[in-house]
């Protein structure tokens, strides 16, 4: 498919095969954007792990400091004794059977599930509706905990999760093109720090192997890591 006009005056501004620093490439990108709505810094990185392999495997969490600039609706499937807290804590929902009902009736108006461990065995009946979707709660997400208040605050504030996809790379949002440079700089920075601290036990050697940047309409922009 041929590129529009636009992209391609964008891609002008690219110089190719350079590595830009993040601060240049954030700035590069943001003069490069075309999109007539607030666009998206994302982030793709290429590893060098084969998900073929179970000891390469990458699936966790980094919290942006910054968060992403989207509202994340939460759904807190616990015990009745623990709802008026996770709604205290700012989950959006909060319940169990009812919840249930309503995913299975096919009504899902959440982004994201925290959980409970000893609740987890009630959401296996969903969790052929749940799991392609990338909802359904998790230990290596961070969505099965005992601590229900702090996940969720850490969730609302600008926690992701992030994993390796069939081809070795992992994609992430970093923020909205509104944000700052330095805070989408700080996002960047979160999110790289948290994919290194991931690197699976069957990686020898570096994990990154190329690091791109690019807005919701964008040319990408690698970066120097």
């Amino acid at each position: 498919m041929a590129s529009g006009k636009k992209y391609v005056k964008a891609k002008e501004l690219v110089e190719v095969e350079k590595k830009y620093s993040i601060q240049d490439a954030v700035a590069l990108i943001k003069k490069m954007s075309y999109s007539k709505f607030v666009g998206t810094l994302n982030v793709a990185v290429k590893t060098f792990a084969d998900p073929k392999y179970n000891d390469q495997q990458i699936r966790a969490t980094a919290v942006l400091p910054h968060g992403t600039g989207k509202k994340v609706t939460i759904a807190a499937y616990v015990s009745d004794d623990q709802i008026a807290a996770a709604k205290a804590a700012g989950a959006d929902i909060a319940g169990n059977a009812e919840i249930i009902k309503d995913i299975e009736a096919g009504k899902i108006n959440f982004d994201v599930m925290v959980t409970t461990p000893d609740m987890m065995r009630e959401l296996a009946r969903i969790a052929k509706v749940l799991g392609p979707k990338g909802l359904m709660p998790s230990p290596k997400a961070g969505t099965v905990t005992q601590d229900l208040v702090a996940t969720i605050d850490e969730v609302k504030k600008g926690r992701i999760e992030f994993r390796i996809d069939k081809t070795g790379n992992i994609h992430a949002p970093l923020g909205k093109l509104s944000f700052g440079d330095d805070q989408l700089v700080d996002n960047f920075t979160a999110l790289m720090k948290a994919i290194d601290d991931s690197k699976p036990a069957g990686v020898k050697g570096k994990l990154v192997k190329k690091v791109v940047l690019s807005a919701t309409m964008s040319p990408g922009v690698q970066i120097e890591y």
